[in-house]
């Protein structure tokens, strides 16, 4: 866990403690179907994490979900996260295929205005 502060323009960080991956039991969202930061890690005590965003959330789970899986290959329990997200099979999950959402995000908003301005007799 890193401390983050700044001083005049100058951006401070400081180790304030570290875990091992081995060391964590579960990571429990908390709401899968709400637009909430606050997550739980669950290693020999529970830590309660607040992430800088819901999408940074999903970014940190992916990653130590990804890290597991290559390394350790356990069990690692993770809760109360939408799957649609977690998974790598889905459009939505990697920030890889960002310009292809935002592709597909402009074809349909260019149908809605074609749509919206022609007349209708």
């Amino acid at each position: 866990m890193v401390k983050h502060w700044r001083v005049d323009r100058e951006e401070k960080y400081e180790i304030v403690e570290k875990w091992f991956l081995k060391d964590l039991e579960m990571i429990d969202g908390k709401e899968a179907d709400a637009d909430n930061p606050y997550f739980d890690m669950h290693f020999h005590k529970v830590y309660n994490m607040e992430a800088y965003s819901c999408a940074s959330k999903y970014t940190f789970a992916r990653t130590l979900n990804k890290l597991n899986a290559m390394y350790l290959k356990k069990d690692l329990k993770i809760v109360n996260f939408d799957d649609t997200y977690l998974n790598d099979d889905s459009i939505w999950s990697s920030s890889n295929r960002d310009f292809l959402v935002v592709m597909r995000v402009c074809f349909y908003a260019s149908n809605l205005l074609c749509l919206s301005l022609c007349r209708l007799s």
